[in-house]
């Protein structure tokens, strides 16, 4: 099998980007002619159409489309290894492709990359935030960051970025309505709030007799998709929910939000940041899980 051309991929991407033979040979400082003849030589090396000509434009075709979004992240995959080891270049650059769970990643983790993008203007961010569990190398992404158990890391490289407690929690209003539980039995005779997850078992992190973290499956009364949701739901008095210290904090200090069974309700989450392999070498994936670590051990997370 023929070595990808490099150059003649570079300039692929290039036209792709102007839509234009004449613009991609001014950034690339070649000629029309070559950069449009660097474009078929790769469209039969590969055996297929990328760009449409005409003669009043430039289309890409779909397979066109689909080269490019893979063109684009080798080359800016390429780029960033090759400052990553420059000791004379170490700048933080390139696109950085994240995804986290949804509450906590508007909450915590934006305002933390916002920081981190506005001190290195080269870092392009794109950031997904939900509460489905990714395979970071299947959906092309270069750092993960979970809550809890993380069984499969195949292929990954995992850091303990922070550990926080998970309390349950509830309104006052519900607390003055239904009354405060005693023991974890009782929660099986109140209203509960937990998320919608087909991975993981539906119940509560407490700390058993033995002092050992145990889960209590619970029936969930109301069961709501978002972190910040569930928590807005219990702020409404809607039942008992638990989530993350960091997430139900500010409820708690205000006042909106009590704390239910303090006593079983100790037990904590890990999270953690996790990466493709292939993408060790980046500095810019490096630096940020840095910065999240650092924030962790101070208990910023």
């Amino acid at each position: 099998m023929a070595q990808p051309d490099l150059q003649g991929i570079q300039t692929f991407a290039e036209t792709a980007r102007h839509l234009s033979f004449t613009e991609a040979a001014q950034v690339l400082g070649l000629t029309k002619s070559a950069v449009g003849k660097s474009v078929t030589r790769l469209e039969a090396r590969l055996g297929v159409t990328l760009i449409h000509r005409s003669t009043r434009r430039l289309i890409l075709t779909p397979d066109g489309e689909a080269y490019l979004s893979v063109a684009r992240r080798a080359l800016e995959d390429i780029q960033a290894a090759e400052t990553s080891l420059t000791s004379q270049n170490r700048s933080i650059a390139g696109r950085l492709r994240v995804d986290a769970p949804a509450a906590w990643g508007r909450q915590v983790l934006l305002p933390i990359l916002a920081g981190i993008a506005q001190e290195h203007p080269d870092l392009r961010l794109s950031l997904s935030f939900t509460d489905r569990i990714i395979d970071p190398i299947e959906e092309q992404v270069d750092l993960v960051i979970r809550f809890g158990e993380t069984p499969d890391t195949t292929g990954l490289i995992s850091r303990k970025l922070a550990e926080q407690r998970v309390p349950l929690v509830a309104a006052p209003s519900y607390v003055a309505r239904r009354g405060m539980p005693q023991v974890p039995e009782d929660l099986s005779r109140h209203d509960c709030i937990t998320g919608v997850r087909t991975d993981v078992p539906i119940g509560y992190r407490l700390t058993g007799p033995d002092g050992r973290p145990m889960r209590l499956r619970v029936t969930p009364t109301h069961e709501v998709g978002d972190g910040t949701a569930v928590v807005d739901a219990a702020i409404a008095g809607l039942g008992i929910a638990q989530m993350p210290w960091s997430l139900v904090a500010p409820a708690l200090s205000d006042g909106s939000l009590v704390e239910v069974l303090p006593d079983y309700a100790t037990a904590t989450v890990s999270i953690h940041a996790l990466w493709p392999e292939t993408r060790h070498l980046l500095a810019r994936v490096r630096h940020v899980v840095d910065v999240l670590a650092l924030r962790g051990r101070q208990g910023r997370l």
